[in-house]
């Protein structure tokens, strides 16, 4: 079972704290697998998944970093999060630049380290068109690395009707 880190605990607090809170988690919903956990994130997310990762790669077996902030020497100075993965970004992305993503991309090389990338050419920062190929890889990811399985092949995601939810006629 993915698990975000929905206790939102950031890089910063001392993961024993999450990782027990996580161990609750488990033992309180007896369907969650502790040792198949999984964390993605976009934009400050992105950072974080991607730094819980390398701080932490015992603990999340697979990451999904989008659109990551990941040099907060360079990113609006008055913000900033106290974070084997999927990296994504878009190429037009104007609120995170694209290098930020590619900076990972040079260091997981110089590490020799296996990873996964994709770009969206003409995608800014939340992937507009290409958000539902977006989710579709990430959910294959998970489905691949965390539970051991095949993901349908090139299964179609289709997006929401206009004030509806995928599925559902609009008002439902």
């Amino acid at each position: 079972m993915v698990i975000p880190l929905a206790l939102r605990a950031t890089l910063e607090d001392d993961f024993s704290v999450t990782d027990l809170n996580m161990m609750d988690l488990a033992r309180q919903f007896p369907w969650i697998d502790i040792d198949r956990a999984g964390i993605w994130g976009h934009s400050g997310g992105g950072f974080i998944a991607a730094g819980a990762m390398f701080r932490y790669p015992d603990f999340f077996k697979v990451g999904i970093s989008e659109s990551g902030n990941h040099d907060q020497r360079v990113y609006e100075d008055d913000w900033g999060e106290r974070y084997q993965g999927l990296l994504a970004h878009g190429m037009m992305d104007d609120n995170v630049p694209p290098y930020n993503t590619l900076l990972v991309v040079d260091a997981l090389v110089k590490a020799n380290k296996d990873f996964d990338l994709i770009l969206f050419p003409h995608a800014a920062h939340g992937y507009g068109a290409d958000a539902s190929y977006m989710m579709r890889r990430r959910w294959d990811y998970f489905v691949r690395w965390l539970l051991g399985a095949e993901p349908p092949k090139e299964y179609l995601m289709k997006p929401a009707p206009a004030g509806g939810r995928a599925g559902q006629p609009p008002g439902h």
